[in-house]
């Protein structure tokens, strides 16, 4: 089974592929921080994601998308916009018939850490140690989407 998990946002979008085949560990098919410019208009930031999210599942053909659940901060307008920017990943991902999963930040940080506080340094090293990362990663949002891709298989393995 191989899915896409997402870690929206506007400026950066970390995305990831994660595998995994029954009795294997999960495996990274690829990863990335994909980044629109500020100086483009919000809603050509829009359509360039969405061109992304379609482009990833053509080219990697996922069963299904994990995203984070969006949590708001102070700023009202960054929420908002990091909302549409949901309903655009969503509404691809739909279009593909994806089944669709999302997963708050504390349920992320249990299935990678066991523990719900932890910092970014304790998920970072928890994923370090639970798959295979063979390139240089220097952006959190691309970490964060590879967590939400584990937290994914840890979830449905727990379900069955």
């Amino acid at each position: 089974m191989k899915i896409l998990s997402i870690d929206p946002g506007y400026e950066r979008l970390g995305v990831a592929i994660v595998k995994k085949n029954p009795g294997e560990k999960e495996k990274l098919v690829y990863s990335n921080c994909f980044k629109t410019s500020a100086k483009l208009s919000f809603h050509d930031r829009l359509v360039l994601i969405g061109k992304e999210v379609k482009r990833l599942i053509k080219e990697f053909e996922p069963t299904a998308l994990a995203i984070e659940t969006l949590y708001f901060n102070t700023n009202q307008k960054t929420a908002i916009n990091v909302a549409e920017v949901c309903g655009v990943i969503k509404y691809e991902a739909l279009s593909a018939k994806l089944k669709l999963y999302e997963y708050t930040p504390l349920q992320v940080k249990i299935a990678v850490t066991g523990y719900g506080r932890g910092d970014k340094k304790q998920v970072i090293s928890m994923i370090n140690r639970l798959i295979t990362i063979d390139k240089k990663i220097t952006h959190d949002d691309e970490f964060d989407a590879i967590a939400i891709g584990l937290t994914y298989f840890a979830s449905v393995s727990s379900l069955k």
